[in-house]
């Protein structure tokens, strides 16, 4: 038997046994909207607290091809992305000055700790009387959340790559920046990854709380007019487009690890 038709009945058994589990993965959630079309339908379950499945996606449906989702759509990923971008980039440069450096480290660590412990999101009054009510005080939210899971992360990445490594190379006659460059910063993008993916549920929960207030557009502003009119169609439609944006993003974030890492042996073997 050569090695090609002894792997064939392999292949095809784990076909076999990959369909069953991924019903078993649906079948609950399936039988869970069943079982809530069936209570709404009922009437166990009033639609003014909970609308039906059916409900949910009618509403789903109207705010698409009106093009009110895609507006506030479009708003609120201008907001993430201004606010990430900002966030990332100021946790990037703290990381690695006070990572690559003592002194750095002694300058900056304890001050961004005390601030990583204030809840940003109660910074809102504050962002408001300084920036103002306009896009400001939003992106500079995403921006504060985003910054510190970053700094985190990276600084931890940095300071736990292997001394043995780093010793090694520095006696292949690299400078310091080149050993910055091509050793310390590709050993940390691993820890950098997972602060990625942790910054970017951040950027969302932050981005909702500041389109709730002193906002005229964006997921959070649909949501909070759909409250004053009692529409928690709309209400549940907004929350599942941020679930939605969220799992989009952390796969982005994952395709880019398999990319960025494939050096690694874990991604080898796959």
């Amino acid at each position: 038997m050569t090695a090609a038709t002894a792997t064939r009945p392999t292949g095809r058994r784990s076909r076999v046994l990959t369909l069953p589990a991924v019903l078993r993965r649906c079948a609950v959630p399936l039988a869970l909207l069943v079982l809530w079309q069936a209570s709404v339908g009922l009437g166990w379950i009033s639609t003014r607290s909970i609308p039906s499945p059916g409900q949910i996606l009618a509403a789903f449906w109207d705010l698409t091809v009106s093009g009110e989702l895609a507006v506030h759509l479009l708003v609120s990923l201008g907001r993430v992305s201004a606010g990430l971008a900002i966030g990332v980039s100021a946790g990037t440069v703290c990381a690695l000055i006070a990572g690559l450096s003592r002194r750095g480290e002694d300058a900056l660590d304890a001050l961004l700790q005390m601030l990583r412990t204030l809840p940003h999101l109660a910074l809102v009054p504050l962002f408001i009387l300084w920036f103002g009510i306009g896009e400001a005080p939003k992106i500079a939210l995403v921006a504060l959340g985003t910054a510190f899971p970053i700094y985190l992360n990276l600084f931890a990445g940095i300071r736990t790559v292997d001394a043995k490594v780093v010793e090694a190379v520095s006696t292949l006659g690299l400078t310091r920046w080149e050993l910055i460059a091509q050793v310390i910063l590709p050993g940390a993008l691993p820890a950098f990854l997972t602060g990625l993916r942790y910054a970017l549920g951040v950027a969302w929960l932050s981005l909702v709380v500041g389109e709730q207030i002193n906002a005229s557009s964006g997921i959070g502003y649909l949501a909070m007019t759909a409250r004053e009119f009692l529409r928690t169609d709309v209400i549940i439609v907004a929350l599942i487009v941020y679930a939605i944006l969220g799992l989009l993003a952390d796969l982005t974030v994952r395709l880019i690890e398999r990319s960025a890492l494939v050096w690694r042996p874990a991604f080898i073997k796959e």
